[in-house]
């Protein structure tokens, strides 16, 4: 008998993390080596607040370079999407429920932040000083979303006669929703500023893992079944979810 000899895979170096210029604004960029990478790959983060970069084990520092240099204009046109509209101010606006509202404040310390419609254009009223302004529309922003979510978790759940552990509401970037193995549900509020179908098929997503924890045929039927919409309201995440996420609420 002779002996075997498995190849031994060195793992990884660490992530390293450094500055990058794009369009006169920078960026923190994440470089990870991959054993398994054959090739460089460049994602812009939810948000468009940083870039993550995949790269094979070994690549030298000047390919690395050369690579974004030629992937500039692409960052240009990716982040353009950005600019403009991250910003919350008075004039400005905010989707709620996928309708643009104006921001306007009141010009009173107190009083509710409400949505209403003014001369036939939706407007956002906003209570209190300019320096609560954001903590303010965020306030108002979770509020509604729980309102939204506890309604269509309640319908969703009756239906699959499954119950909820608890709801709570994060903002997370990475996902949108999660459902523990023990039944506890969360979401992000931000998912408020989208259409009503789409909240609704993040709701309808959520529960159906309280009886298909996983991605399999048998959960995308059951969430078609609960959202008839599922496919559209995808659709609009994929093409608008990191708009949401890159409005600047700090």
């Amino acid at each position: 008998m002779f002996p075997s000899f498995k190849r031994r895979i060195q793992p990884a170096p660490p992530a390293t993390t450094r500055q990058i210029v794009v369009a006169g604004k920078s960026l923190p960029l994440t470089i990870k080596q991959n054993v398994r990478a054959t090739r460089m790959t460049l994602r812009i983060e939810p948000g468009g607040r940083a870039l993550k970069m995949t790269i094979p084990q070994g690549l030298s520092e000047r390919e690395v370079n050369a690579f974004l240099s030629r992937h500039q204009g692409w960052l240009m046109t990716k982040l353009a999407r950005f600019s403009g509209e991250s910003q919350i101010e008075e004039g400005g606006s905010i989707l709620i429920r996928g309708i643009s509202h104006r921001i306007e404040r009141t010009g009173k310390i107190r009083g509710l932040t409400e949505a209403i419609v003014l001369d036939d254009e939706p407007v956002l009223r906003v209570s209190g000083g300019e320096e609560h302004l954001n903590r303010r529309i965020v306030d108002f922003l979770k509020k509604e979303a729980r309102q939204d979510l506890d309604r269509l978790v309640a319908i969703y759940t009756g239906r699959i006669g499954r119950r909820a552990k608890s709801l709570s509401l994060k903002d997370t970037r990475s996902r949108w929703g999660s459902c523990s193995a023990d039944g506890a549900l969360s979401f992000s509020w931000r998912i408020v500023m989208a259409p009503p179908k789409v909240i609704a098929y993040l709701a309808a997503h959520e529960v159906a893992h309280l009886q298909e924890m996983n991605h399999g045929p048998d959960f995308w039927a059951l969430c078609g079944k609960l959202c008839p919409d599922t496919d559209d309201a995808k659709r609009w995440l994929r093409r608008n979810g990191t708009m949401l996420h890159a409005i600047d609420f700090d």
